[in-house]
């Protein structure tokens, strides 16, 4: 027997009994209790994927056009419906100039070999972000700040640092925070969803393959579509956290043993569809012949009570036609201005080198777009210069031949 699903109810009721009075406190309000987590995004991610191989193919995947690369962007959300800049870690060991070339002024971009977090990555978001964004908010009241155990959550300096600056950090048990977590319950999951449809939306423009340089430009509007206050709010009401109710919770886990009692059998038929009927729909023309004939049709038809039920559905139709002429139009015309979108933005990211603006750890988009502005000046002066020695040769050749 596995008795491990019956920790996890002990565990999740210990919890409500442990965060419950603190949330309730007077000088805790809900805009300084705030949940962060990491998520990961690839980069590529289509509804479905299906590839034909060998069963001796090692590989396992080959001609999808898909990078497998993920990108861990860390998320806060507050239980008032805020929500805080996010930190991108990419999997490499340099920034690059080509990868940011989308405007995100407040963000920080870290660098790790494992893709996650580290206890450095974790300590600098708490510095750079959280404290520096709520600090005002908060009036000098305690600020609570709960995560999941992970380990690099609760190194040292990341627990002397919360001290020091009045937060409360609460640490979610393990093996449950899919349940406790509120960027779990709601937020990451439509995070994901609007991520996806920008991406689908992106190979609808023709991109190719989708690379590091496209992510910050799908990611920015899909978290705006995401973090709305009404999801975050439902991932804290969800969570039984705000307000302040364990029974949500509690109802889903699996009781101990022990409070185990036999379910009553309940059966329910599914109703009966009875609407088995298709609606005849009327024939609109789809073409502009159609159209014409059936506009002359109607012409020639007289204006007595005889015809007069044939003529109104010959109006339907006409009706019909109009209104799917214009939908047509008004789709035609979306899919141009998305095309030109996409040609604009390609436009601004294809003169940028992939070259390196820095090999910090973590730096802010600010710093990273002024050393690529340094990095184009230098080039730039190095071009002038080619130039005027040129000039300069060209002058002392002239001087001699004379």
């Amino acid at each position: 027997m596995d008795w491990k699903r019956f920790d996890i109810y002990d565990k999740v009721e210990h919890w409500f009994e442990v965060i419950g009075p603190m949330l309730q406190r007077s000088d805790i309000l809900p805009c300084n209790v705030w949940n962060y987590d990491e998520t990961g995004t690839l980069l590529s991610m289509p509804n479905t994927v299906k590839v034909v191989v060998s069963k001796n193919n090692m590989r396992g995947r080959r001609g999808a056009r898909i990078k497998r690369t993920n990108i861990t962007a860390i998320e806060c959300v507050s239980a008032d419906g805020r929500y805080l800049n996010p930190m991108i870690i990419w999997p490499a060991s340099t920034h690059r100039a080509k990868w940011t070339t989308h405007d995100t002024p407040g963000w920080y971009y870290a660098l790790s070999d494992e893709v996650y977090t580290d206890s450095y990555i974790s300590l600098q978001w708490l510095k750079n972000i959280f404290d520096p964004e709520t600090k005002e908010l908060a009036n000098g009241k305690p600020r609570v700040l709960i995560g999941d155990g992970f380990g690099t959550h609760e190194t040292p300096e990341v627990l002397k640092h919360c001290l020091e600056n009045n937060i409360i950090f609460c640490c979610i048990p393990s093996h449950i925070s899919h349940k406790l977590q509120p960027c779990d319950v709601s937020v990451f999951s439509s995070l994901k969803t609007a991520y996806r449809e920008q991406v689908e939306r992106l190979e609808r423009g023709c991109v190719g393959t989708i690379g590091k340089e496209h992510f910050t430009y799908l990611y920015s509007p899909a978290r705006t579509k995401a973090f709305t206050p009404r999801n975050i709010r439902a991932g804290w009401s969800k969570a039984g956290l705000y307000p302040f109710n364990p029974d949500k919770v509690l109802s889903e886990v699996p009781k101990p043993l022990r409070e185990l009692t036999a379910p009553e059998s309940n059966v329910t038929e599914a109703p009966s569809n009875t609407l088995n009927e298709v609606p005849i729909t009327p024939v609109t023309p789809v073409s502009a012949e159609a159209f014409t004939s059936l506009s002359n049709a109607f012409k020639r038809l007289p204006n007595d009570e005889a015809n007069r039920r044939h003529k109104e559905k010959l109006q339907q139709k006409l009706v019909k036609a109009a209104q799917r002429c214009f939908a047509e139009c008004a789709i035609l015309q979306g899919q141009n201005e998305f095309l030109a979108q996409i040609i604009n933005e390609g436009k601004k990211r294809r003169p940028t080198k992939s070259n390196i603006v820095g090999r910090a750890k973590v730096m802010a988009w600010e710093d990273i777009a002024k050393a690529t502005e340094e990095l184009a000046d230098k080039k730039k002066a190095k071009e002038n210069k080619k130039v005027e020695r040129e000039k300069k040769k060209a002058q002392i050749a002239a001087r001699k031949a004379e």
